[in-house]
Parts: C-alpha cells; structure tokens; sequence
C-alpha cells in the first residue's frame, strides 16, 4: 500500500453568522473534527446529503479556505498557514474541479488563454511549448486543438467540464478534487466525464478526491469512501464494503436510496423522516438520532465516536459492531465470504433492536 499523501487531523470549521439586533451570533459547525488520510494513487470519494459540509471539507483540503481548527498534512507537510511562493506551489500540486463548468470559467477569455493561465502564473515553459501544452490536453480531454480559440459560452456544459479538466491538468498536478464535477451534466454525459477522470487518472498517477451525493456514480469509481453527516465523518472505507454491507444506518439509507434496474429484483427500502438538522444547534449525542431507525436512549446522550471495525472500516455508531444493516442487498446477489460473515454474526443482534425498537414505539403510543 502507497504512504498517505493527504491527512486531515481534527479537522474543523465553523461560520460566524450576521450578528443579530440582540444577542450574539451564531456559530455554525459546517465541518466538525474530522479525521481521514488519502493514500496516494487512490479515488477517494466524500458522500452524503446536500449542506452536510462535503464542499467546506473540499475546500479545506486544498487550503482554499482556513481551517478553524486542526491540520492539513500534505505530503508529511503542515500546510495551514501557508502563504506566498509555499502556497503557489501547493495550487501547482492540488488542483480543484468545480461543481459549475460556466461559472468557474471566465467568459472574456479563450479555451486556450484559460488552460494556458496556470501555465503562465506557475512560469511553465515558453509561449510556444504553452501553446502546444494546451493543444495536447484538448486531445486528451476529447476536445480538439483548434477549440483553443472559442470562448466557454461556444460549448455544452460537458464540453466545460473538459476545459475544467483539462485546466486542472495543466501544473501536472499530484492531486485533483472534483467538487460534485458531474452533477450540473446531463445523465448521458456524466458517463463519458467519469471515464475521462478515470482515464486521466490512470494515464497521470493523479490522487482522485470526489465530493457526490450520487452514490450510482461513486459506486463505479471509488477505491474507498467517507460518509459525511452534518459535518461529520459516519462512516469510512472500502467502497465494495460499505456498499455491500453498509454499518451505520445512514449509510443504509443512503444506499437504499440508489435507483435499480426492474429486474424483479426485490429491494429493501431505508427510508429517513424529517430534514437534517440546524447546523447552528446539532443534536447532543449522536447527530443522525433524530432521523435514525434503530435510535436507543445512549444514541440521545453520548456522541458515538469514529472508531475501527474489521477490515479497515471505521463507523460512528453506537451498535455497529452488534448491528446487521442489510438494506440494499437482494436476494438474488451473491455475497462475499467476509461479508456473508457479518451478516451472520450481526442478524440476530439486529432482530433483537429491531423487535425493542417496535415495542417502543407501540408502547409510546398506547
């Protein structure tokens, strides 16, 4: 396995809100304490619903905003607090990927002026070799050399996600963070987008960092994935594992929310009541509590620390050592031996929460 080329370290950022007429203002935890290391050569993905921190975390990352609490290691250096040339050469290494390919491109320049820009601030090459640098990742991207000359409003949005790409690729970067790249794409276009990064990937030794909320997607590219919720890390590992046996119950959900094909297949339905909560004024205990299924009194008072599993995995859950969460899998899906383990180690625990679960609430409302 390749050395980390990316840590994150207690990792936090809070927002000052407007202060009001009266009283003070409010403190909202966009990213709460997180903690994860990319190894190099892998796509990392970052899932989870819309608001619950995955951009603020992109943007930490790659240092465009500052963090309030923690560190950033890159490269088994500290990188909070750089400023000047140290900073400019991180911008060279880690290059970012926005979510909206118009407007993260300025409309008065060429396709060309804008690929070739990192090029000149980072003082690559001659005009000449800029120039041909430019023509070669237009080719790359599956553009052709003389859309160099065209302005970004000339393309369609999967066209500007190329020219994103290919200026992203430009300082030949260790490091590329798509910041939910191919969520403003038509879905037939998102496809060849994904197979462009994973190519490029392949093609460049590129670290892949993926901000989504379309798991179908992650599912295809992921070597390994963080489940964010309200600022906070759930759930941590390989990709095939959390999708094949999810450990936290909003991972669960998530994954049960994944469109399938109508084969007859059957398919459990995770579903989650209400909307996530204030990030102003979280829940205490654990902050899925309020929507969880499986919701115990222990969940309301103690917050469930990110801790280690087998395999590599690390979940924030109270039960996820004594709870089977299943609810994806189909009863015509062959499972592997170590998850077919799981499932039988954790099915009749999870029986028994499910039945005091019930009662519960039958109780409550008799």
């Amino acid at each position: 396995m390749n050395a980390p080329i990316l840590q994150a370290r207690g990792l936090m950022r809070h927002f000052i809100t407007n202060k009001p007429l009266f009283g003070a203002p409010s403190i909202v935890q966009a990213v709460n304490g997180v903690d994860f290391e990319i190894i190099e050569g892998e796509t990392f993905a970052i899932v989870g619903e819309s608001g619950c921190g995955k951009s603020t975390l992109a943007r930490l990352l790659s240092h465009l905003i500052e963090a309030s609490e923690g560190s950033v290691i890159y490269d088994g250096r500290e990188i909070s607090g750089l400023t000047g040339a140290e900073l400019r050469d991180l911008r060279r290494e880690m290059q970012f990927i926005f979510q909206d390919p118009f407007s993260s491109l300025n409309p008065r320049m060429t396709v060309g002026a804008l690929i070739g820009e990192p090029l000149r601030i980072h003082k690559i090459g001659t005009p000449a070799e800029r120039r041909a640098k430019v023509a070669e990742l237009l080719r790359k991207v599956g553009l052709r050399p003389e859309h160099a000359d065209r302005y970004p409003h000339e393309f369609s949005g999967g066209q500007r996600q190329r020219i994103g790409i290919a200026r992203a690729l430009a300082t030949g970067p260790r490091i590329v963070i798509g910041d939910e790249p191919v969520s403003a794409l038509d879905v037939s276009i998102q496809a060849q987008v994904v197979n462009i990064l994973e190519d490029l990937k392949d093609e460049f030794g590129l670290t892949l960092i993926i901000i989504a909320h379309d798991l179908a997607v992650i599912r295809h590219v992921a070597d390994r994935v963080a489940v964010m919720y309200l600022g906070e890390i759930v759930e941590l590992g390989e990709a095939a594992e959390v999708f094949a046996a999810p450990a936290h119950p909003y991972t669960e959900a998530l994954l049960s929310a994944i469109p399938i094909p109508a084969t007859g297949a059957r398919k459990v339905q995770t579903k989650i009541e209400g909307d996530p909560p204030n990030p102003i004024s979280p829940p205490s205990g654990c902050r899925f509590h309020t929507r969880c299924t499986y919701v115990q009194d222990i969940c309301r008072t103690e917050r469930p620390q990110l801790r280690d599993m087998d395999q590599g995995r690390r979940v924030a859950c109270h039960f996820a050592d004594n709870m089977s969460l299943e609810g994806i899998r189909t009863d015509n899906q062959a499972r592997p031996p170590a998850v077919a383990r799981r499932f039988a180690r954790y099915s009749a625990a999870r029986a028994s929460m499910t039945a005091n679960t019930e009662s519960a609430k039958l109780e409550k409302e008799e």
